[in-house]
């Protein structure tokens, strides 16, 4: 691709949220952050304090998940995750929605999950909102973008990573046509490279989640199979 984005390194959510992720690898993790002066490292909860500190004095924020990776948690347990991680320096929350009950229809329900997170941290960190992209129709992708903004989440997100599918081009054209220009729009899940990470933003995404994020930034090989 001959389009060229300036300064990709700021769309980069620097990610790994592997279950079987210890010290060194969060080390790295922050270290590559602050190397490459990407926007933020996106980790599980347990990790946040560890990356504030190791972050202390670098422009890279901290984004810990919610509910992650399904979703299914009651909504308490998913505002009492955010607030926990806001309180110890999370800057962003990358929650899952309740998918089954978007399936479902149950929408006042969905809402209200979304909305008990993002009042959980209000004033402390911004919300985005994990669709899981691959278990839904083009109406319940548009939906879940249109509850999501109603209920003040401030981004829409494609995907865990760790679900059906992953990022792509369609839907991020139809998440960004579903939200308003002040909802940024997030593309995770397979983004693991240099021109994967340039269509995505082409197609409107504010910001990518992804563990290659060094691969994208220098044209290096990209994280092994599976990674986010």
């Amino acid at each position: 691709m001959s389009f060229e984005v300036k300064h990709i390194e700021k769309y980069i959510d620097h990610t790994y949220l592997k279950p079987d992720a210890g010290t060194k690898e969060i080390e790295k993790l922050c270290r590559e952050a602050r190397e490459c002066g990407f926007f933020s490292v996106c980790v599980n909860g347990f990790w946040v304090p560890y990356c504030v500190e190791q972050l202390r004095g670098a422009e890279s924020k901290v984004a810990a998940v919610v509910g992650f990776p399904l979703g299914a948690m009651s909504s308490k347990a998913k505002a009492l995750e955010a607030e926990l991680a806001a309180k110890q320096g999370a800057a962003e929350i990358d929650m899952v929605l309740p998918v089954g009950l978007l399936l479902e229809g149950r929408y006042d329900e969905v809402r209200s999950d979304i909305r008990d997170v993002v009042e959980a941290v209000l004033g402390q960190a911004i919300v985005k909102v994990i669709l899981e992209t691959g278990y839904l129709n083009a109406d319940q992708k548009r939906t879940g973008c249109k509850l999501s903004e109603e209920a003040g989440a401030h981004f829409v997100k494609t995907s865990t990573g760790f679900g059906p599918g992953g990022a792509t081009v369609e839907d991020i054209e139809l998440m960004r046509s579903s939200v308003s220009q002040s909802v940024g729009v997030k593309a995770s899940g397979g983004v693991r490279d240099h021109d994967t990470a340039v269509r995505m933003i082409v197609a409107g995404a504010n910001r990518l989640g992804t563990s290659s994020g060094v691969a994208i930034v220098t044209g290096g090989g990209a994280a092994q199979a599976g990674s986010y």
